[in-house]
């Protein structure tokens, strides 16, 4: 049988093209780099085992698309993009059961997803406190063009672990655009020389990727920045710090439940036959992490425990993820 046409580079070239001329004028840049996996925290290699994400976030001056772009939108939703980010993702998910050649039918598709996203940043002031919002976009496809099965055996060779022997009941081509929005009102207190954050947030999905509404509360202590690190099915988030110079540090945690009405990685494609299993409408997750930073350079941890996200599905998940973030 025929191997599927790869679809990656044309889709890097596209945004490529779309993007470059989009990043001036712009201050306050910096460049990240994410990698989440399971292996961190967990002895596991299965559901979502690996994540790489590349990211470009800015502060946009007056003329720039995404300022203008803001002002156009309701007020409700973001009164102006205090920053923005551009992002390239690919995240590969399988079963718990690498070894197995067979259609495991009762635990997690193989899936392989890429896509690219632009988010915004809004942040408002309030009396002891402020509101940040995200809005986000992201396109892409999951899939064989993905090459998430070639990335896997590949870094599975190298390393020595054991082959995955089931990528040929993968989920199939299927383009993805999702739409998402998230609102966290902190609250700030002085506490032993630094700040203590606290407040709830909120969240909704829309698109063929991941359809959800969420809502959660989160904690940070340490100096004062804007908001804490997400991670999927969260696109992102503005967690950098206010300060710029020196060494500075915030710890944080939370919970948030998510009520899911589309999930395309577990609920297969969209519109062909596929591999599925029956998903729960209802999702936790516990999630906990540090941050640090000197002058240019930024490093955070989080790692996060979900519930169980399908019917069958032995045991909660495990992953974390370790950033890199240089100003430029």
């Amino acid at each position: 049988m025929p191997r599927p046409r790869c679809l990656w580079p044309t889709v890097v070239s596209a945004l490529t093209a779309l993007l470059i001329p989009a990043l001036a004028p712009a201050s306050d840049e910096a460049l990240s780099l994410e990698v989440t996996n399971d292996g961190m925290i967990s002895v596991d290699d299965g559901h979502y085992t690996s994540g790489v994400k590349l990211g470009y976030s800015f502060r946009p001056e007056a003329a720039h698309w995404t300022q203008r772009f803001s002002r156009w939108l309701p007020d409700t939703l973001i009164q102006q993009a205090d920053r923005a980010e551009y992002r390239l993702v690919q995240q590969i998910y399988t079963p718990m059961n690498i070894r197995a050649s067979r259609l495991l039918e009762n635990d997690r598709p193989y899936a392989g997803l890429v896509y690219g996203g632009a988010s915004l940043y809004g942040e408002q002031s309030r009396p002891n406190g402020r509101t940040t919002t995200d809005l986000h976009l992201d396109v892409g496809m999951v899939g064989p063009s993905s090459l998430a099965d070639s990335i896997q055996q590949e870094v599975h060779r190298l390393t020595g672990s054991n082959r995955p022997q089931g990528w040929d009941h993968q989920i199939g081509d299927e383009a993805i655009v999702n739409l998402g929005m998230r609102r966290q009102w902190w609250h700030e207190s002085p506490l032993a020389s630094k700040q203590l954050a606290w407040g709830p947030e909120a969240s909704i999905a829309l698109g063929n990727l991941y359809t959800y509404a969420s809502t959660g509360y989160y904690l940070r202590f340490g100096d004062a920045a804007r908001s804490v690190p997400t991670l999927t099915p969260n696109s992102a988030s503005s967690a950098g710090f206010d300060a710029a110079d020196g060494f500075r540090w915030y710890v944080f945690g939370g919970v948030e439940g998510y009520y899911m009405a589309r999930n395309l990685l577990l609920d297969g494609n969209t519109f062909s036959s596929s591999h599925s299993v029956d998903r729960r409408e209802w999702v936790g997750d516990l999630s906990a992490g540090l941050s640090l930073a000197w002058d240019d350079w930024q490093m955070r941890f989080t790692a996060l425990q979900r519930s169980r996200e399908f019917h069958g599905q032995q045991d909660p998940d495990r992953f974390a993820a370790l950033t890199f973030s240089r100003a430029l």
